[in-house]
Order: structure tokens, then C-alpha cells, then sequence
């Protein structure tokens, strides 16, 4: 599993809405969250998301959405993963509904009750027309694809959203002001070696409580975290590098060659090598 990280969202319009068609390397995407809310459109194959400690199952022209601040990462079975991704800014919407971010958006395909099928169908339909759209790229093409992105907003809004969310306490806040910071650090230290006592010190806390507060919170050990940060690097590194299985391995923490297989076997399905032999007989 790739490291969390706080993903800032660039070049979105004035409204405050990004639209992405993205390609990118199948396999694990790291845990990261944004303070954007995301749709999520994939274009091939099948995909798992996982949100909040949930897994998600995700089929080609299905949609998810990932609500802003929630802490996720996704993993596609294929070479090649092809989406439609738009993230909006609720703060920049405020105008034309000011409660906006008092509302938790849940839309996720395997969890569509029969009642609201065929909201879901509308507003896949939607997304659908604006990979049209974008496949044409006519002059108005953005302009009618914004426009669509707001009839999406206001169709999930009506029918896959709450108000009664509590508010977040204190305590709320502070927990996911420590995750953060651990996300963080592990993202910016994952090459180096990283003890309890550094995670546990970073937040002021022991290491006892750092181990339960971490596992309660992210569902992993804190360790396994931070070898799984290293073998998404790992992946990364032997589809795009020719360095050798060794150098990548020590480029990215791994000291222990049998953990960093078992880790990486783990979460691929095979050992660096067997990544590598793919590779280089084109598969």
C-alpha cells in the first residue's frame, strides 16, 4: 500500500471544479486525502477503492464518489487504468448553496439501494455524455461539461447526501490532525529508516498508544504502513526505471530483501522480479 498524502487539487475552473481524463500505471494508488470532493469514472477494466477503512468494488462506467477529507486509495486490476476524474470545490459552490458543505455525499455502486437506481443511472449518463464530449472537443465542450458537472452535484445532493452528519468534536479534529501529520512524515521519510519512536514523537505521544492509535485509525500496523509505502515506490520504480531489483529495493528503505518480497508479493501478486521478468517480455 502506497503512503497517504494530503493531494492538492490544481488548475480548477471558477467554479471551483476540476475535470481530468486520466492514464495511468494499473496497481496501487497511495492513501491520500483532499479537501475536494471526487468523482470517480473509470473508463476500463475493475477497480477496488478503499474509503475509510471500507473496499469498494468499482466496474468501467460505474461512478464513486469520495467526499472531501476522507482518507482513501484505490487498486485497478490491469496494465493500464483510464478514468474520468473531477474533483469540486464545495467552498467555491457556497454561493449557490450555502450549506453545501454541511452535507456528506455517499455514492458508491455497491451500495445503491433499489430506490435510488435510477438517480444512479442518470447521473452515470451524465458522465458518460462528457467523455463524449470530450472525445469531440468542440468549442463549447468544457462549457457543456461544467454544465453537466453541476447537474451532477445538484442529482447527488438531492439523492445520495445527508445532513445529520454530527459535527466533528475536538477529539474528531485532533485525530485527524494526527493522521495527517503521520501521512506526511511517512510520505517524506519512507526512504530513510523510520522507528515507532520517530512516528511517536513526531505526535508527542507514546509509543504504546501511538501503535493502538494508529492501527484503530488507519486498520494496519504502523510498520506495515510504512513497508507498504515502500513497495508502491518499488512498483513505480520497476516499471518506469532500469536500476536493478537491488538498487530500487535500497533507493526506497528496504533493507530486509525477504520482507520487502513478502510485502511486495503481498500487494502484487508476485516478487520485484517477477514484475521485472514481466516487463521485459512485454506483458
Amino acid at each position: 500500500m502506497q503512503q497517504p498524502y494530503n493531494e492538492i487539487i490544481l488548475e480548477t475552473s471558477t467554479l471551483g471544479i476540476r475535470l481530468a481524463f486520466r492514464t495511468k500505471q494499473g496497481g496501487y494508488s497511495p492513501l491520500h486525502w483532499h479537501e475536494e470532493l471526487e468523482i470517480l469514472y473509470p473508463l476500463n477494466g475493475e477497480s477496488d477503492v478503499f474509503i475509510d477503512g471500507v473496499t469498494h468494488r468499482l466496474k468501467n462506467k460505474h461512478l464513486l464518489v469520495i467526499d472531501a477529507n476522507q482518507i482513501h486509495s484505490t487498486y485497478h486490476y490491469g496494465e493500464q487504468a483510464m478514468f474520468l476524474c473531477i474533483h469540486i470545490s464545495k467552498k467555491s459552490l457556497e454561493w449557490y448553496f450555502p450549506k453545501i458543505q454541511d452535507f456528506h455525499i455517499q455514492c458508491c455502486p455497491d451500495e445503491i439501494p433499489d430506490e435510488q437506481f435510477e438517480h444512479y443511472l442518470k447521473i452515470n449518463q451524465y458522465l458518460q455524455r462528457i467523455t463524449e464530449l470530450y472525445i469531440t472537443d468542440s468549442m463549447t465542450s468544457l462549457l457543456e461539461s461544467e454544465g453537466l458537472i453541476l447537474q451532477i452535484l445538484a442529482q447527488l445532493l438531492l439523492h445520495f447526501s445527508s445532513d445529520t452528519a454530527p459535527l466533528l468534536s475536538a477529539n474528531d479534529k485532533l485525530v485527524m490532525e494526527r493522521i495527517r501529520q503521520i501521512i506526511q512524515y511517512v510520505e517524506a521519510n519512507y526512504t530513510q529508516p523510520v522507528s515507532l519512536q520517530d512516528a511517536a514523537s513526531l505526535l508527542g505521544i507514546g509509543k504504546e498508544y501511538f501503535c493502538r492509535f494508529f492501527k484503530k485509525n488507519m486498520g494496519i500496523a504502523f510498520l506495515q504502513y510504512v513497508n507498504q509505502v515502500r513497495a508502491s515506490h518499488i512498483y513505480q520504480d520497476l516499471i518506469h526505471t532500469d536500476l536493478s531489483v537491488q538498487e530500487i529495493m535500497e533507493k526506497n528503505g528496504f533493507t530486509n530483501q525477504k520482507l520487502c518480497n513478502r510485502t511486495f508479493k503481498e500487494l502484487y501478486g508476485c516478487t520485484p522480479s517477477g514484475i521485472r521478468k514481466m516487463k521485459a517480455s512485454g506483458k
